[in-house]
């Protein structure tokens, strides 16, 4: 009998969650305001299916992707490996991304075609995305996959370049090949975060040869299983687009107008970083305490990521310490000792968790006006 009800109970689960997928409704949405002038479109653009390594349909991709309140994803398979298939014998490269573009066509999420490049040191592992045709990229030579994607239009990344198995020591190596690639325009990107890890010597290259920063997922298991059971937000990259289509993203991605995500680090160039942060945290409801000079405010984190904040401005808080985390979608209230009374006065935050540069922190300012 109770063999029946936890058999019962598991079927109702799957039920329920199939139910869940298809209303696709979720209570961990990523979301980061727009900024002036753009659209912040959150996109993981690495990702994989049972097309090449990864361990599900490309339409669990879809819904996963949906789910997390993604605007774009692009489903990378490996080009030249392919170890399921023995059970799923497809000779196009393009099969993921007709049945993932399939399963989205009745939903608000855009599908970038996309492959992966994957050779050994020093060429490395890299996503050519935005492609035309995947087939025509499986070459003898890397330098004529690269030819073939920039041939198509691609915007080409470089994939966990400090990853251990290309570099014991755990650091990205700018080889020739890379050197001829960025100034050949078929490298444009590079991944700063990938399944979680953070390189600060990605970031540093990034900036030195102005490539695009990225963050993905790199998924190949369930997201649930790799990132959200595990208390973790998917990595994402966000793009700062004129408009949420593929096009823009596209030109988006080419100008460098990103930042990566991923739980409470945010990593970009100061450009992109500060106005997000700026959009990203409100004050509101300031207020002299009556008969003190502390004024008593509510600041609201307005992102999906949590924020890492210390105070730098001229005044202290009351009852509160000057590092904070202020948690994803919520607020927090802060009494600051103004010492006199005053009409307006800043308020000045070093973003700890927020990376311009390895080991360099945005201090932004807010205008706070008191009320009564």
């Amino acid at each position: 009998m109770k063999t029946l009800s936890l058999l019962s109970a598991f079927l109702i689960g799957i039920i329920g969650l199939q139910a869940q997928d298809h209303s696709h409704v979720s209570a961990r949405p990523i979301h980061f305001p727009d900024v002036d002038n753009y659209l912040t479109l959150s996109t993981d653009l690495h990702i994989h299916s049972v097309f090449s390594d990864g361990y599900v349909w490309p339409n669990i991709r879809v819904q996963e992707a949906l789910l997390d309140g993604l605007d774009a994803i692009a489903v990378t398979e490996h080009l030249e490996y392919q170890p399921h298939s023995a059970d799923i014998p497809h000779p196009d490269r393009n099969r993921a991304y007709h049945l993932a573009l399939e399963e989205a066509k009745s939903h608000d999420l855009l599908i970038i075609r996309g492959s992966e490049i994957t050779r050994g040191a020093p060429v490395g592992h890299n996503n050519a995305i935005f492609i035309e045709d995947a087939n025509p990229l499986l070459k003898e030579k890397a330098e004529d996959a690269f030819k073939e994607a920039r041939k198509q239009g691609a915007f080409i990344f470089w994939n966990h370049p400090a990853w251990t198995a290309q570099n014991s020591q755990g650091n990205p190596v700018l080889s020739a090949f890379q050197k001829e690639r960025i100034k050949s325009d078929e490298l444009h990107g590079i991944e700063v975060v990938n399944f979680g890890a953070f390189a600060e010597e990605s970031l540093a290259l990034a900036l030195e040869q102005d490539l695009t920063i990225l963050a993905t997922s790199d998924v190949h298991g369930l997201i649930e299983w790799d990132y959200s059971n595990k208390g973790l937000q998917r990595p994402v990259t966000l793009v700062f687009a004129k408009e949420r289509s593929l096009a823009a993203i596209h030109e988006a991605l080419i100008e460098g107008r990103t930042v990566a995500a991923y739980n409470d680090l945010l990593i970009g160039r100061k450009e992109y970083l500060e106005p997000l942060l700026l959009k990203s945290i409100s004050i509101e409801g300031a207020h002299y305490i009556p008969n003190t000079k502390i004024v008593e405010l509510t600041i609201t984190n307005q992102t999906s990521s949590d924020l890492l904040l210390e105070n730098k401005s001229d005044y202290t808080f009351y009852e509160s310490s000057p590092v904070f985390v202020l948690k994803a979608h919520d607020s927090k209230v802060l009494k600051v000792k103004t010492l006199e009374e005053l009409s307006a006065f800043d308020l000045k935050f070093e973003a700890l968790g927020v990376f311009y540069a390895p080991k360099s922190h945005p201090v932004l300012t807010w205008r706070v006006s008191v009320g009564d």
